[in-house]
Formats: structure tokens, sequence, C-alpha cells
């Protein structure tokens, strides 16, 4: 198979095929079928993802925008591919507005070094949500230690979604410079009603970061339809590889911002006097890039594309339905808010047992759940818990799955009281 034609076309796939793509799905773990709920951290790989990385790395591979030979011309042609598969899933203008960086944080720390000091005036505040991951509280927060930009936090109600007359009030004064929430939360499932975000802040003189590590796994996303300014997301958790992630942007404001980092490739010209960048995206694409690995998030665009997003997003509506009902059915066990949309993410407490007792009681049983603060420890004090179990849900997950979830917990519980 030639890499370069994954770009074509792809024909299409229905869920019932699709668990078959997974090879480590079929492993058994302590004697029983792997039951993998921890999706929302990092998604398994299907073939084609392995098979696109493996056969850039035997077939072509060279580095790219710099040779002239075939193999480096090839090899580019599938990396600047791989570039059009992320503006296509986004619905971006031009392929322009992508940059590839390593992961959402890297993607949200270039937003805050790049445009927040060089393009946010001082005295304008930056306004985040309680239910944030680290990855967009702790940039914020640098920010604020190096230029004393005021960093506001709008408030989650007790059903977890975001207090939107709270977050109304704190654009009011029309400081705020950036908004920056996530799409969907990787705790509460909470998918936030981002096109009325969008608006409030336009209104309000603030642009919009959008992180969408979560929802972009869960559901179509439209940046043209959204209005956003940025948006992010990372390749490992929508079946690709790690070490590559997206910062879409406005072409304009791309334009505006200073490079993050310096160095070969984001040039155009360079004297000991002085350098010039080189055009977006080019321009915050510093040294060699993460070439087999923004190839394999290509691969994995076109295999989402393959499936669709209608059948994922209503698989996944249907499970995380049948979980909740499942474990509301399970003395003492609390389920961490109960947003009224919502994707395939559901955290937990057992009463008078903890997170890391219950998710190695279940490994025990072959299911792979999350437990700790999942990066969001704000988050946690606000619903009065230190720790969650987690367990979060892909196009792969089964609904013999869930039950299997629902079943070893009602035996967790009896092994503790």
């Amino acid at each position: 198979m030639n890499v370069v034609s994954l770009a074509k076309e792809p024909a299409a796939k229905s869920l019932a095929e699709a668990r078959a793509d997974f090879p480590i799905l079929g492993q058994r773990v302590h004697g029983r079928p792997l039951v993998f709920l921890d999706s929302a951290a990092s998604a398994q790989k299907p073939r084609a993802v392995i098979a696109a990385m493996v056969e850039t790395m035997e077939t072509q591979y060279a580095n790219v925008h710099r040779g002239l030979h075939w193999m480096s011309e090839r090899t580019t042609e599938a990396y600047e591919a791989a570039r059009r598969a992320a503006a296509r899933v986004l619905n971006a203008r031009e392929a322009e507005e992508i940059v590839f960086v390593r992961n959402s944080t890297e993607a949200i720390n270039l937003v805050a070094h790049s445009y927040g000091r060089g393009v946010l005036r001082a005295g304008q505040a930056v306004l985040i949500s309680e239910m944030e991951h680290h990855s967009n509280i702790v940039p914020w927060q640098l920010l604020r230690e190096a230029r004393g930009t005021e960093l506001r936090v709008a408030p989650v109600s007790d059903a977890g979604e975001l207090d939107l007359e709270t977050f109304e009030r704190l654009l009011g004064d029309g400081k705020v410079g950036l908004v920056a929430i996530t799409h969907m939360s990787n705790v509460l499932g909470t998918v936030t009603p981002a096109g009325r975000i969008v608006r409030m802040a336009h209104a309000a003189g603030a642009r919009v970061l959008l992180d969408g590590s979560q929802a972009i796994v869960h559901r179509p996303v439209d940046v043209q339809a959204l209005d956003a300014d940025f948006y992010v997301f990372t390749g490992h958790k929508l079946y690709g590889p790690t070490g590559i992630g997206v910062l879409w942007a406005r072409r304009e404001l791309l334009e505006r911002m200073p490079p993050f980092l310096g160095g070969g490739e984001m040039i155009s010209e360079v004297t000991f006097e002085r350098s010039t960048w080189a055009t977006v995206p080019h321009k915050f694409e510093a040294g060699t890039p993460a070439i087999i690995e923004a190839i394999g998030l290509g691969a994995a665009i076109r295999y989402v594309e393959e499936i669709g997003y209608p059948a994922i997003t209503a698989h996944e509506a249907a499970l995380t339905g049948h979980a909740l009902a499942r474990l509301a059915s399970i003395p003492g066990l609390r389920v961490l808010g109960q947003a009224e949309d919502r994707g395939g993410v559901v955290s937990f407490t057992l009463e008078r047992v903890h997170a890391h007792d219950v998710a190695t009681l279940l490994d025990r049983s072959g299911i792979a759940v999350r437990a700790g603060h999942h990066c969001a420890e704000p988050l946690m004090r606000r619903f009065g818990v230190d720790s969650t179990a987690r367990a979060s849900f892909a196009l792969y997950t089964t609904m013999g799955e869930i039950d299997a979830l629902a079943e070893a917990l009602a035996k967790v519980r009896e092994f503790f009281r």
C-alpha cells in the first residue's frame, strides 16, 4: 500500500467491523478478555494507523520539505496530506491554518506564549472554567506570572455544567481578551455549549480557544460553524499515535503571533544580524517535525471518516446511557456530574472504597479504568473528592463491556462491605 494513497476518499466501514481493526483488543488480562475502558487517557490504535506508520519507515522515510530526492518528496506529500486531513476534520478554511504540535498541551502553551505575550494587551484577562484540565490552567498561570495577566475562573453547577450566568458576568467589564474553555470535560463528560460561549465572548470583545482533546473523539467539530478562534486536539486520543497534536487558528491570528520556538524550518532567511520568519504554519513548526506520527494521525482521521461521526456519536450516546443506568443500580456509587449534554466519559466514586482500590480490583477482572484526579485537581475539589475512578468509551466499546464493568463493581462493593 502506498502511504500517499491514504489521502483518497475512504470506503464506508461499519462499527460492527471496526472492533476487529484493533489488534490489542483480542488480548487476555489475568486470564480474562481485555475490557479497555480508559480511552479518554489514550485510545487504542487500528491497523490502518499502525500500517501507515510502519510502511513509511520501511519504504519511504526521509526528512520533509528539504530534500529533492523521491523519498523526501513522497514523505513530504504524505505529511502534508495529514495536514489536509486535520483541516478537513475541523472544517478549517485552509490547510495552512493547521499547526502540528506534540499534543494539546503544547498547542495551548503555544497560544499562551505567542498570543498571550505577543497580542494580548496589558490589563487584559484570560477566562477559563472550573472543569479545565491542568493543560488549560497552568499555561495561563505562567502567563499571569510573566505578564500580570488576570486569570478568571467561571464556576460549574452541581450537575457539572458551565454556569453561563456567571460566565457572562465575568465577561461584562470588557477586560477579557481570551476565553479558553474545554469543549468536553475529561472528568464529567460535559459537552459545553461551545457555539453560545463563542457568541458571548465575541460580543464582549474576547477571542476563544476551545480545548477539543475529548470532544473531537466523540462528535463532529466544525470550527467555521462554531466561529471559534483557536481549536486544539491531540492525536493519541483520536486513535492516532502519541507525540502529535493540532492547533487550528484563524490565519489572521497566526500571522499576528510571534514564533513560539526558533530554529530550522521556521525561518525564511537568517543572518547574524536578524532573521525573518517562514509563512504560516511553518513559522510555528521549528526543527524536524514528528513526521511518522503526523502520517499516523492522518491515517487515524481517515479511519474515523470511514466510520463516520453520526455512527460514532450515536453508538457512544447509547453506551453512556446504558452505563449511567447500570451504575445507578449499585448502592453507594456516585457519578460526578449529570450534565444534559455529555460524551462517553463517566467518573465515579464508590462509598468507603478508594478509587485506586477500585481500579486495582477491576484490573483483576481484566477491566482497565483510570483512577486519580485526571489532571483536574480544582474540579475534584469543587466536587469534594480527591480522586475518582473513570470509565471512558470509544468506537470499539461494546454494551457487553459496560455490563462487565457493572458486574465487577458490584463485586468490589461486596468485597469491601
